[in-house]
């Protein structure tokens, strides 16, 4: 029998007696580098990133604390440095790979890029959504049942126009999210973001989640124009995860020295950035690609 959405579920959960749950308590756990569940980098002040492309010798990276249930540990703490997780699932390795190929078509570019979004949500997700608890009646006997609380949803920013392939699926995973679009436009010359959109609230909800949603993390000009508009709403830089497909050292750095606690969820770091601004190796532009134009 298949198993209910996430939505069913919720839906069902509706008439329960049920209580909030707050998100599990986070705690550190010591560096391991051997099958590790996810990657996990503690960005330092620049001179660390300038080597970001080389992390065994130059990162420190631990094991990814909350993994499945199964195993019962948590997600490390950032102790207010930001945290750059590169989760090491074939999958995950799949799509990015699909991602690069140049002989990829538009139609499989921003599927893979869907699905490649779907996994890093699912990662960044862990350990970070309210609970509400309570029992329930099944066919057979009482249960208890633990969903995820729908009266406060995750406030997801894809960023125009690439970060709409990347963010396509994050309503299939998480149950309760509300969307706000946000379009920056980068100029070719000097590489400085412009907005052309701005669909965010006033005043964003005081301890309200936040997933920034951009494919290519290169220059950082743009993530961080983002960002910045975030924290004028109220939001703080530690309730803010960002998901994106390529990272770049430029990029990380920036985000690192504005904004401490800051999470981000990359399917690959690379090495460089060129002077036009695109990462190298990298995998092109990816809202050309993802829309054909």
């Amino acid at each position: 029998m298949p198993s209910p959405s996430p939505s069913t579920a919720t839906a069902a959960a509706a008439g329960a007696p049920l209580r909030r749950r707050p998100c599990a308590p986070r705690r550190s756990t010591p560096a391991s580098c051997s099958l590790p569940s996810r990657a996990l980098v503690k960005f330092a002040p620049a001179p660390m990133l300038a080597h970001a492309h080389r992390p065994r010798p130059c990162l420190a990276v631990a094991r990814a604390a909350s993994a499945d249930a199964a195993t019962g540990a948590k997600s490390p703490v950032s102790g207010g440095q930001m945290l750059v997780f590169v989760p090491p699932h074939p999958l995950i390795k799949h799509w990015v790979s699909v991602l690069r190929n140049e002989q990829t078509p538009c139609a499989v570019f921003r599927s893979a890029m869907a699905e490649l979004g779907r996994l890093l949500v699912y990662e960044a997700s862990r350990d970070w959504l309210p609970t509400i608890t309570g029992e329930i009646q099944t066919p057979v006997a009482v249960s208890s049942v633990e969903f995820i609380d729908p009266r406060e949803p995750v406030m997801v920013v894809p960023i125009l126009r690439a970060g709409l392939a990347l963010a396509e699926n994050v309503s299939s995973v998480l149950p309760a999210t509300k969307t706000y679009h946000l379009g920056l436009r980068r100029d070719e010359e000097t590489l400085q973001p412009s907005i052309y959109l701005n669909n965010l609230p006033d005043k964003i909800p005081e301890g309200t989640r936040v997933l920034v949603v951009d494919p290519m993390l290169a220059t950082g000009g743009t993530i961080v124009a983002a960002i910045d508009l975030l924290i004028e709403r109220g939001v703080r830089s530690k309730q803010i995860k960002v998901i994106s497909a390529v990272a770049a050292p430029p990029a990380l750095t920036k985000l690192s020295n504005k904004f401490p606690g800051l999470h981000v969820y990359a399917g690959m770091i690379d090495s460089e950035v060129d002077e036009k601004g695109y990462i190298v190796p990298g995998l092109g532009d990816a809202g050309d690609r993802s829309f054909a134009t």
